[in-house]
């Protein structure tokens, strides 16, 4: 049974990969790491909490010491981070927390993970999961121009920087020690359990209480959108057939502009277009993201399993279902419940 330190557990997606991984697979044990900030909510993974195979640690993947413990408590054969401040409009109010977390959070695990494992690292992995923010934007007039590997970065917000940063230390390991670092670089996720600050539950959450929809500028940037279980699938096929040092990019194969996935909502909860609130644009907006997966088709056999106009009307009939959920969120009850229960 291998190992496998998941940091950011709790999250939209770590949460969401968590409960994939126990479901396809009995030969792991999860030691899920997560600081439980307003982002990462217990309450995602209730349905496991007690089984056999999976472990919680609450901390901060910036505290050297509570690093160090688990490394040397847990024989760790991989490490998934997912954790990372995320939210672009947070990262330009306050740089530092993501330049801290993203940055510094990945130095740390990275130098537990290879004191620990000394030289022999043959059967271990630390997988960075990133974001194609760091490749910058695409021109919106010629759609066969998309985001492969060997794209220069070029972050265009504080979060994005930092991604960034992040994903060169994660490689300057391999470079310089032979550590064996893989990084997935994914488009914009949605599914079940993701923070309602978001785009899709922001305005799925909005529309059920009528209240208006606030949309960036004209809203036509364009975003590939990836269901949240294709992309756990596409880590878990990196972190198993994946080459050592090299970077693979996820995709959903789904270009489409933001304020025609507001459109789509509105009409599906047969709320008006008038909704809609056009807002001063977002500082360093990118205009459009496109991802070209080829690599990770052609070598390691992944594609994405699910359409979008299935998964969307998914999607958002899970959080007409989970209204407690999302108002829990929203009011803080689930934080203070942490502060309460993890001090």
């Amino acid at each position: 049974m291998k190992n496998i330190l998941i940091t950011g557990g709790s999250g939209f997606i770590g949460s969401n990969f968590i409960e994939y991984i126990l479901k396809i697979t009995n030969d792991v044990k999860i030691i899920n790491f997560d600081n439980l900030t307003y982002a990462g909510n217990p309450e995602n993974l209730k349905n496991i909490e007690n089984d056999a195979r999976y472990k919680f640690i609450k901390g901060d993947i910036c505290d050297e010491e509570l690093v160090s413990k688990i490394f040397s408590e847990n024989n760790i054969d991989s490490v998934i981070n997912f954790a990372a401040e995320t939210h672009v409009d947070r990262s330009i109010h306050d740089p530092n927390i993501f330049i801290k977390t993203n940055v510094l959070g990945t130095g740390v695990l990275l130098s537990n993970a290879k004191r620990t494992w000394g030289d022999n690292f043959s059967d271990k992995r630390f997988l960075q999961v990133s974001t194609d923010e760091v490749y910058g934007t695409l021109p919106e007039d010629d759609k066969s121009i998309k985001f492969t590997e060997n794209t220069p970065l070029q972050p265009h917000s504080p979060y994005s920087a930092s991604k960034t940063g992040a994903d060169c230390v994660v490689q300057s390991y391999f470079d310089t020690y032979k550590f064996p670092t893989l990084i997935t670089r994914c488009s914009n996720n949605y599914g079940p359990y993701q923070f309602p600050e978001k785009l899709i539950p922001l305005i799925i959450n909005n529309a059920l209480n009528d209240k208006d929809l606030p949309i960036y500028g004209d809203g036509k940037q364009i975003r590939d959108w990836l269901f949240v279980e294709d992309h756990c699938d596409a880590i878990w096929t990196v972190l198993n057939k994946g080459k050592i040092g090299e970077v693979y990019n996820v995709g959903g194969d789904n270009e489409i502009m933001n304020i025609d996935i507001v459109k789509h909502i509105l009409d599906h909860l047969k709320k008006p277009h008038s909704l809609i609130t056009y807002v001063k644009d977002r500082l360093g907006h990118d205009r459009r993201y496109a991802i070209d997966a080829a690599k990770i088709k052609n070598e390691l056999e992944w594609t994405p399993k699910y359409k979008f106009e299935d998964k969307i009307k998914d999607t958002i009939d899970w959080y007409l279902s989970n209204s407690e959920w999302i108002n829990n969120v929203i009011s803080g009850e689930y934080q203070n419940w942490i502060d309460k229960n993890y001090k």
